[in-house]
């Protein structure tokens, strides 16, 4: 008997050779390997508030442990969570939904997971306007459905135009998502501009409408929120609206997000839910009827942090040479062009042929961590986010600054 012991190789499913781990991920990876270096790195890719979770809200975490709510509870969300949520829906986005028409899970990229594995059969295809978060398309190849990109030209506010989703549109089309205000982009639509894209969709009765609403509170200047179902009723019966806490209310480490939608679908998603994760943390549910159903004053102290923010990082950026900086309607982010840039060279002789290039000389030279447009499907841009400092970010941008001030115009 042979006593040397046999070994095989790993083969991962084949599901998984069209997606990778998350460059976002990637970059923060590198840039904290940086800052362990002793490098002063600024990082400017995370996705998520700098603000703490409120204290009403920790406090309410804090009352349930003590009061013993650590058991398992209903599998797709508590009664106290569902009806919060049913009525954040109704008085916010006048949208009336019944307990069997919400869902909760541990955050929204698991409710975007289950929607998907619930409907997508080999095939199906699902049109994702782009820039985009890239989650969107990993989880739609890993249901085994085909991402259908549509590009979003900035000289259109980065939105999708009714005629590109016209065009888009095949007998195996199955949804189309939409997230307003984006990330990347920041960009948002309002009633007007939703109108042209649910009148397309209309004609078109076998496609579903997933509408991604987690930066709803994130919004500036007088730009109004609103949401498609709100809109079009007409389209109620096909559209999942997805929301969360993570976001307005600083939680994205509590990991709840939830959805309103027809009871059949979040049935369906209930099943697959029951097969993963189960119910989501009994602790963050009851965190999350706080955040609800809480005072919300903090939103709005918030939102004009954020919007100062924004303005410093648009105006420093728009004042370097070869960058060029659209004003976002919401979100967190500024998604920017560097197409004055391409084709220059670093010191070092290297040639800025893309957004990637870009992006990792301002790490290696700046110690400034952004991430290149291409990681969400359109460049070449790079992404910031704006969830930090003020003197961080002022920083941050003449760091940007004087690094492409010693780029080198193409053939020097």
């Amino acid at each position: 008997m042979n006593s040397v012991a046999q070994t095989t190789s790993f083969r991962p499913a084949d599901r998984l050779s069209q997606i990778g781990v998350s460059e976002i991920l990637k970059i923060t990876g590198l840039a904290n390997e940086l800052k362990r270096q002793g490098r002063d790195v600024i990082v400017l890719g995370a996705g998520e508030p700098d603000f703490d979770t409120p204290e009403n809200i920790k406090e309410a975490a804090v009352r349930a442990i003590a009061a013993g709510q650590t058991k398992y509870t209903a599998l797709d969300g508590t009664a106290e969570l569902k009806a919060a949520i049913r009525h954040k829906f109704k008085t916010e986005n006048g949208l009336e939904f019944e307990q069997s028409e919400i869902t909760v899970a541990a955050g929204a990229k698991q409710v975007i997971y289950n929607a998907m594995m619930a409907t997508l059969d080999p095939g199906d295809e699902v049109i994702i306007p782009t820039p985009f978060w890239v989650t969107y398309a990993d989880i739609v190849i890993i249901a085994g459905g085909k991402p259908v990109l549509v590009p979003c030209k900035e000289e259109n506010g980065f939105r999708l135009s009714p005629e590109d989703l016209e065009a888009a549109i095949t007998p195996k089309t199955r949804w189309l998502m939409l997230n307003s205000p984006s990330n990347p982009s920041g960009a948002a639509y309002s009633e007007a501009q939703y109108r042209p894209i649910l009148d397309v969709l209309l004609k078109h009765p076998q496609v579903w409408l997933m509408v991604d609403d987690m930066y709803e509170h994130i919004v500036y200047g007088d730009f109004r929120f609103v949401t498609p179902a709100a809109i079009k009723p007409e389209l109620r019966n096909r559209t999942l609206t997805i929301n969360g806490v993570s976001k307005a209310y600083a939680m994205t480490g509590w990991r709840i997000g939830y959805a309103g939608g027809p009871a059949a679908l979040i049935k369906s998603m209930a099943v697959v839910q029951s097969q993963s994760t189960s119910c989501p943390s009994s602790i963050s549910q009851a965190a999350a009827v706080e955040a609800l159903t809480g005072p919300q004053d903090i939103l709005l102290q918030r939102r004009k942090s954020f919007e100062e923010r924004r303005d410093l990082v648009v105006k420093a950026l728009n004042n370097i040479e070869g960058i060029t900086c659209r004003v976002p309607e919401g979100a967190f982010y500024t998604f920017s062009s560097i197409a004055g840039l391409v084709g220059r060279k670093t010191p070092e002789g290297r040639v800025v042929e893309s957004d990637s290039v870009f992006a990792d000389y301002l790490l290696r030279s700046a110690d400034v961590a952004v991430v290149p447009g291409s990681a969400f499907g359109l460049a070449p841009y790079f992404r910031i986010s704006y969830a930090t400092s003020l003197a961080e970010l002022e920083d941050a941008c003449k760091r940007i600054g004087a690094a492409v001030a010693k780029l080198r115009p193409e053939g020097r």
